[in-house]
């Protein structure tokens, strides 16, 4: 059910039905993610190798950056940044399943392509993230400085990191990394969409009988495998664009990393632009996969209720 389907048999729920979907489907899965995010930007912003063998680096794995994150801010550091980032998923969720739907049956309507193929869903899903990401991307970057400050805190509310980033650093703070976000997420979201839309018809060929029965576990399963794909693909320029919004926020990284390098590849090395990947890809399997599991499930929830209302 993601994106037009001129051939669904009498399904049809309003945009703001598909804007509500998208809204509780980011929701519900950033509360669920939160602690691998946090992991996954404390080891992207961390300028030394992740590994045992560097005694100045201060994480070298998952489970090693849990336990000490633990030991040294609690447990409520796992969802630091919480509310702008469930400001951003919301957000986000939003307009990013909105504009997708409309893309694709905007295609249906005035071109020749199918509105089901793949190549429609990558430049859909890509048109639909910038969109996206232009509307929430002030709140990015203020997630990106909760989550990325250890103790002592720089920032303790939102409002006072929305003062002082403007007084200190001018309103265009709320844009840094825009760019390579923008260049990143088009080809990601592009990916995301079409392999689960690829996925999702392969699991059909393949199992044809089990097409109406365990609907709900085939697109987490085929969103979780879009996630990984895409997520690889992609990441060199998602470590970017997180260093681009850090940039002049020196202080509450000096206790995991002492500057943040401009030339990634001179200072790190290659390994250096897929540092925190395996963080990464967890988090991607997860939440992309949650994150269209949940969408279905609210819009088949929106449509069934219709239905029944007929």
């Amino acid at each position: 059910m993601v994106g037009y389907d001129p051939k669904a048999d009498g399904r049809s729920i309003s945009s703001f039905e598909v804007a509500v979907a998208g809204s509780v489907s980011g929701l519900v899965t950033r509360v669920q993610i939160s602690p691998l995010d946090v992991i996954k930007i404390r080891f992207q912003l961390q300028i030394e190798r992740l590994s045992r063998s560097d005694p100045n680096a201060k994480y070298h794995g998952i489970l090693q950056a849990g336990r000490q994150i633990l030991q040294e801010e609690g447990p409520t550091a796992f969802w630091k940044g919480h509310i702008p980032a469930q400001l951003l998923s919301i957000g986000y969720g939003a307009v990013q399943f909105l504009s997708f739907e409309l893309l694709t049956e905007l295609v249906h309507r005035t071109t020749v392509y199918d509105a089901r193929d793949v190549k429609v869903h990558f430049v859909c899903g890509g048109l639909s993230a910038c969109a996206a990401t232009l509307t929430v991307h002030p709140v990015d970057v203020l997630r990106t400085r909760f989550a990325a400050q250890g103790e002592p805190k720089v920032y303790k509310t939102l409002r006072e990191a929305v003062v002082t980033m403007y007084r200190t650093e001018g309103p265009l703070v709320f844009y840094k990394g825009l760019n390579p976000t923008m260049i990143a997420i088009f080809p990601y979201a592009g990916f995301q969409f079409s392999f689960y839309n690829s996925l999702k018809h392969m699991c059909e060929w393949v199992v044809p009988a089990e097409r109406k029965k365990k609907e709900n576990l085939k697109n987490l399963l085929c969103g979780s495998g879009a996630g990984v794909i895409s997520k690889t693909l992609t990441y060199p320029l998602d470590l970017f664009k997180k260093r681009l919004q850090v940039g002049g926020f020196e202080q509450a990284r000096a206790s995991f990393g002492q500057d943040c390098a401009k030339q990634v590849f001179q200072e790190e090395g290659l390994r250096g632009f897929f540092k925190g990947l395996s963080p990464s890809l967890l988090k991607a399997a997860i939440s992309t996969g949650l994150v269209f599991f949940w969408y279905e499930l609210f819009c088949n929830i929106f449509h069934h209720m219709k239905k029944a209302d007929s």
